[in-house]
């Protein structure tokens, strides 16, 4: 009896040995694939999908594995041909079919290269382009995708949905639009458009007709940067990345729509890539009669991206966007009983930027690129003789920045350094009228590191040497620091911290320094404004990160902001003295900038931020506007703004709606009429908050078409973004596409 007990208790442990030790054996006869994964810069790259299947045989499992944060990735698999594919949204995916014989451990390590259009990667807050988790300044990227389910027709309506933004809009659709980045004035924020900067010289941009024909990405980054960009930067870079075809078969978009106001706009986009040449094409027409008298604007908009790649590591780049429009100015409505709306007042406005460049590598570390820019900027204002209303005067400016860039990179393990000199001209006719004709060169020198000591933290310093023709050398630096606190993918996701702190300058504009107006003069030795930023943010991510929270405390200080105030007597001017330009006033901004982002199914995202801006005049000539005396918030700068954005998709059908919420702005007609201290005029200074709602829907009918709506200021919310300029009510259209999908 007690035999058999013992035997059968021995077959009850002998028979999982036995399952174990064969399960065992078949997995001795596994392959094993291993290796590090890392940048250009010998970052190690984390979240890259590695997958392995069978090679011609679509239907074979598929093993996969994750890369951890230091790029490292292992996994096993039975001896065959494998097709192994790494895939990560930040960088180039990569190809590789493999023999693997049994029992075999083979080592793969690749560099991957950073992918410049990715909704990860940002473009513009580096010298080279750099995975967002590594980029110690505060970036917003919107992609193609989110561009094109909002539906969104110009960059003004697309960037005033993002944290720390404000837009100013001096009337309905044409009008002349200015944005404020986290509380600086709008001059201080600088333009590219592929790498060419298109402010005015010193620092104004008149966005009205800048559209997103042909446009991939938008980045905005927070913060000075002069360090890398030179004047204009104070307290943001706005960058535009165009298209670039990537499809053996070209793909095609063609769009036509209507609606209120009698608007109708239609336009088409072509895209490829024919042997090493690739191209990418589109243009668009839009017109509106608006919602009032003198209110119709037109726009036409041509964008182009051509490349030609000699080999994998030297390719040469031009890009090219045209945008001319011609837009009614009845002037500031409130004011009637004064100034009855202009029917007659227009304003016709030409920009043309273009970018030819020239990126190769000279071994296996050294990156450089040579880029020749220009931007051209014309603008017609016509008004009548109030003498004679049957004749009309005109004035015309012209305004030209050309340059020259040429930087070097230098990766090694764990960092990169990179250096450059940059060179631009700048010209202006900024009235025709006057005959004065401007010239101003800047020329700078930079270097700019990023270092990763440890895998967790990422160090980054650069400073800027700028040499002005007017106001002499400044010297600009910045500094920042990226620490991921934590890594995990469960419930209570990756944790990162960032801090940044950098000086920007503005120079003066053209009229500042050289206008020849006996009442206004310009000073050719005015200094150039300054501004200090800092920025402290902590991202937080949870559930695999599906749902993420972003705070960011920033701090803004701006010195030398120049002025007018009362000069020497001249009988010849208003009031009899003249009014001269100083480097007097000095203002701040702080906040908090809070934005958010829920996956909450495959087809349901909400978006969100919220932006706390406390922005205060310091220091002002005591004959400002009383709006501009120390203690006041500064002009068209809401302390309190938000978005919330929806986006479900189901099926054939995406559905998104908007909400936008501004509070109480500071604001001027600055038209009432001041005798002494007496105002006779409305003499408004403060423009009420409002909330607006935006619905946008498309619906897929296959092959390619589909018919889309969408709806503007949805309950016909009556505001103002500009005090005496009535914002545009309701406003729907209506439309359909054609898309064909290009194919390798």
């Amino acid at each position: 009896m007690k035999t058999s007990l013992l035997r059968a208790a021995f077959l009850l442990l002998a028979v999982p040995v036995i399952s174990f030790s064969t399960q065992a054996q078949s997995n001795s006869s596994d392959a094993h694939l291993s290796g590090r994964l890392t940048d250009l810069s010998s970052y190690g790259v984390g979240n890259v999908k590695v997958t392995a299947q069978l090679e011609n045989n679509p239907n074979a499992r598929i093993w996969s594995a994750i890369s951890s944060p230091d790029g490292a990735y292992v996994f096993a698999v039975p001896p065959g041909r494998y097709h192994i594919h790494f895939q990560h949204p930040s960088f180039v995916a990569r190809d590789f079919v493999l023999d693997l014989a049994a029992t075999e451990n083979r080592s793969l390590d690749l560099r991957l290269e950073i992918q410049r259009v990715s909704e990860n990667v940002v473009v513009t807050a580096n010298a080279q382009p750099l995975d967002l988790d590594h980029t110690p300044a505060p970036v917003d990227l919107i992609g193609r995708q989110e561009i094109e389910q909002r539906q969104a027709v110009s960059l003004p309506d697309l960037l005033a949905t993002q944290t720390g933004v404000s837009l100013a809009r001096t009337g309905t659709i044409g009008g002349f639009t200015t944005i404020f980045v986290d509380g600086g004035n709008s001059s201080f924020t600088k333009v590219l458009i592929d790498g060419t900067p298109v402010n005015l010289p010193g620092g104004d941009l008149i966005y009205t007709n800048l559209t997103l024909d042909n446009v991939d990405k938008v980045e905005l980054v927070h913060g000075a940067e002069s360090a890398l960009y030179g004047t204009d930067a104070m307290s943001g870079v706005i960058q535009i990345v165009s298209h670039q075809g990537s499809t053996r078969i070209p793909e095609v978009n063609l769009f036509a729509e209507g609606g209120s106001f009698s608007s109708a706009r239609g336009g088409a986009q072509v895209s490829g890539l024919l042997h090493k040449f690739d191209y990418s094409v589109a243009g668009s027409y839009f017109h509106t009669d608006g919602q009032g008298v003198n209110d119709a604007f037109l726009n036409r908009s041509f964008a182009g991206n051509l490349g030609y790649s000699f080999s994998d590591s030297n390719q040469l780049r031009l890009t090219v966007r045209s945008n001319v429009s011609f837009a009614g100015t009845p002037g500031q409505t409130l004011l009637a009983a004064f100034f009855p709306p202009d029917p007659t007042a227009y304003d016709d406005e030409r920009q043309l930027s273009g970018n030819l460049s020239w990126t190769f590598k000279t071994g296996s570390h050294w990156v450089h690129r040579i880029s020749g820019m220009e931007a051209r900027f014309l603008d017609t204002n016509g008004f009548p003789d109030l003498t004679s209303p049957q004749f009309s005067f005109f004035e015309t400016a012209q305004f030209n920045r050309a340059g020259f860039l040429e930087q070097s990179t230098y990766s090694f393990r764990q960092g990169a350094v990179t250096a450059g000199y940059q060179y631009e001209v700048e010209n202006a006719d900024p009235n025709n009228n006057s005959g004065l004709h401007a010239r101003r060169n800047n020329q700078a020198g930079f270097l700019d590191a990023r270092w990763q000591p440890l895998s967790r933290l990422t160090l980054s310093a650069g400073a800027r040497a700028e040499a002005n023709t007017n106001f002499g050398t400044r010297v600009v630096p910045r500094v920042g620091a990226v620490y991921a606190l934590r890594y995990s993918q469960g419930l209570l996701g990756d944790t990162r911290a960032r801090i940044s702190y950098g000086q920007g300058i503005e120079e003066p504009t053209i009229f500042e320094s050289f206008d020849s107006d006996p009442c206004n003069p310009g000073d050719p030795s005015l200094r150039p404004q300054r501004g200090r930023t800092v920025n402290v943010g902590l991202d937080q991510y949870f559930s695999a990160n599906r749902f993420r929270i972003s705070a960011t405390f920033f701090a803004n200080q701006f010195h030398d902001l120049i002025d007018q105030q009362q000069g020497p007597a001249n009988s010849m001017c208003f009031g009899g003295h003249e009014k001269l330009y100083f480097n007097i006033d000095a203002a701040r901004a702080r906040g908090l900038n809070w934005s958010g982002e829920a996956h909450l199914n495959h087809w349901l995202v909400l978006k969100g931020n919220y932006s706390y801006d406390d922005t205060r005049v310091l220091k002002a000539v005591p004959t400002s506007f009383p709006f501009e005396q120390p203690g006041n918030h500064l002009l068209r700068r809401p302390v309190s703004s938000g978005n919330l954005w929806l986006n479900a998709t189901f099926r054939h059908v995406n559905f998104n709606l908007a909400g936008y919420f501004t509070g109480v702005r500071t604001d001027s007609d600055f038209d009432s009429l001041i005798i002494g201290n007496v105002c006779t005029g409305p003499c408004l200074t403060r423009n009420p908050g409002y909330a607006r709602f935006d619905v946008a829907t498309n619906y897929a009918f296959g092959r390619g078409l589909s018919f889309y709506g969408r709806v503007t200021n949805l309950l016909d919310k009556q505001y103002q973004e500009a005090i005496g300029f009535p914002a545009l009510g309701r406003d729907f259209r209506l439309g359909m596409s054609y898309r064909f999908t290009g194919r390798n």
